[in-house]
């Protein structure tokens, strides 16, 4: 559920909660607290994961006091609303396949015109 009202925080379970993801943490929470919005947790799990890190890193958070609302959301439960989110695409004609790796994104986006973080658009109007 998208809430605009929130704050987020979004770590990923490939290990133990460093030090840079708990201050993210913990300047969301804040945030989020102080203009008495809602604070939610969303798990990123699709990519590697260490078996019981999720829950580990949702220990560390409540052990130094961080609270969150509702039940954390785990990106590996919402695969069937990314499927129809895609097939939304699909069906307004507005998926196409890329054909760039990683690297590839990474190094264009790393251009000076570009904004960090968008897609260049490398394979946008390619036909099949």
């Amino acid at each position: 559920m998208n809430n605009p009202g929130a704050g987020r925080f979004a770590p990923s379970p490939s290990g133990e909660l460093h030090l840079g993801n708990l201050r993210t943490a913990i300047f969301a929470w804040l945030f989020a607290r102080s203009t008495s919005r809602a604070f939610l947790l969303r798990i990123e799990d699709l990519d590697r994961t260490r078996s019981g890190a999720g829950n580990a890193q949702l220990t560390e958070l409540a052990a130094v006091g961080i609270d969150w609302d509702g039940t954390p959301v785990r990106q590996s439960e919402r695969l069937a609303l990314y499927q129809d989110a895609i097939e939304s695409l699909r069906n307004a004609g507005l998926l196409y396949e890329c054909f760039c790796s990683r690297r590839d994104i990474a190094e264009a986006v790393s251009a000076p015109h570009s904004l960090p973080g968008s897609y260049p658009g490398t394979c946008r109007n390619l036909t099949t």
